[in-house]
């Protein structure tokens, strides 16, 4: 049964946030509100908790995970950023924009696509996200809270909060509450390792991103 924390999603709690870290530390997987949709999420440098998170999606280990970061500079610690990279995302962040970059030696194997190096990353424009960021020190997974079922469809895709948190209760270690209702669109993925931005999904913001990225699989 998973610990629920309940956050005020402007002003969190100093006090349950740090809680909310230390679970982390320890390896705690939890579910909780991004500017996007909800998350499956844990520390990025716990290998355990990182497994953990893999099986629950149903991911092999081919299949890169996304993690959130507080700020460009603190891209630039995990991600190798050029210079046009660096313009479109000072315009971009933070918000629901997934970047695909290549990965430096600070991202796990684990986490990263082994075949390319490249890894998402995302800057949120969440304050419980950040308080958790500020908190922890380093970057959180962050995956959508879909699960596959039976027929390989998402099965939590439609459910409000209450039922959301139902469906995971037994999965997860920590439920992060900020009162908010599970969103529908995720973020928009921008491919930032060629000359020029790639947009490959369509998601929350997309329009935005549409004068400096080239259109969906071009």
């Amino acid at each position: 049964m998973a610990t629920i924390y309940t956050v005020h999603p402007e002003t969190p709690q100093k006090r349950r946030i740090e809680e909310i870290r230390n679970a982390l530390q320890d390896g705690a997987v939890m579910l909780y509100p991004t500017d996007t949709v909800y998350a499956i999420g844990c520390d990025l440098n716990v290998k355990s908790a990182v497994e953990r998170v893999r099986r629950l999606k149903q991911l092999s280990n081919d299949k890169p995970l996304t993690f959130l970061c507080s700020s460009l500079s603190n891209i630039a610690q995990y991600a190798l950023v050029s210079d046009p990279a660096y313009r479109l995302m000072k315009r971009l962040i933070p918000g629901p924009y997934t970047f695909l970059l290549p990965a430096t030696k600070l991202v796990p194997r684990l986490v990263m696509n082994p075949k390319r190096k490249t890894s998402g990353i995302r800057v949120p424009d969440h304050a419980v996200c950040h308080a958790l960021l500020e908190a922890l020190g380093n970057p959180i997974i962050s995956t959508s809270a879909h699960l596959p079922d039976a027929d390989g469809e998402t099965s939590t895709v439609g459910l409000e909060r209450v039922q959301l948190f139902d469906e995971f209760d037994s999965l997860v270690d920590i439920i992060v509450d900020d009162g908010s209702e599970p969103a529908s669109q995720v973020s928009t993925i921008l491919d930032m390792t060629g000359e020029k931005p790639v947009m490959v999904r369509q998601g929350l913001g997309w329009e935005a991103a549409t004068d400096w990225a080239l259109p969906v699989n071009q």
